[in-house]
């Protein structure tokens, strides 16, 4: 596997509102870079927790996945129209700090989830089930890669207190 794990931290996330789409056969981006729908969020003041990252995110509800395409804000954050919300209960994250090339497919794949929570179980952390899971596309590690070809992705894994 070409992904790494830089490092992990434990981040904690206040009370939040994912404003943006809800995907039930699983996310499209290419429809948010078509229709320029992150110009309108990036108008709005984000949730400092995340600063103005991208945030692509899954729950389980009623025992499917449920995806989401948006930004995070403080709850309360007045929904622009055509845009949909989900309020996140305070939660506490274990963030793997992934490193690989830039657009592989690997950062998205099963085994790169796998990977992480086999690190997080190594450093005693518990995922707490079912519950939220993102990625974070925070510019510039994200967007810009190093002299390698490597970007970062944040891929936060909530977990038991």
């Amino acid at each position: 596997m070409a992904v790494k794990i830089l490092e992990i931290k434990r981040e904690t996330c206040p009370a939040t509102r994912l404003i943006g789409k809800k995907y039930v056969n699983g996310p499209n981006w290419n429809e948010w870079w078509e229709n320029n729908w992150f110009a309108a969020l990036e108008t709005m003041k984000p949730l400092p927790f995340n600063a103005d990252a991208y945030i692509g995110a899954v729950h389980i509800v009623n025992g499917m996945p449920e995806h989401w395409i948006g930004m995070f804000f403080p709850v309360n954050t007045e929904v622009p129209e055509g845009f949909e919300y989900v309020d996140i209960e305070p939660l506490d994250y274990a963030v793997c700090y992934l490193y690989g090339k830039e657009n592989s497919n690997e950062f998205y794949a099963m085994d790169t989830h796998t990977m992480c929570l086999k690190a997080l179980n190594d450093h005693g952390l518990k995922r707490k089930e079912d519950d939220w899971c993102f990625e974070r596309c925070n510019c510039p590690r994200f967007t810009t890669p190093d002299e390698k070809g490597n970007i970062i992705l944040d891929y936060g894994i909530s977990i038991e207190h």
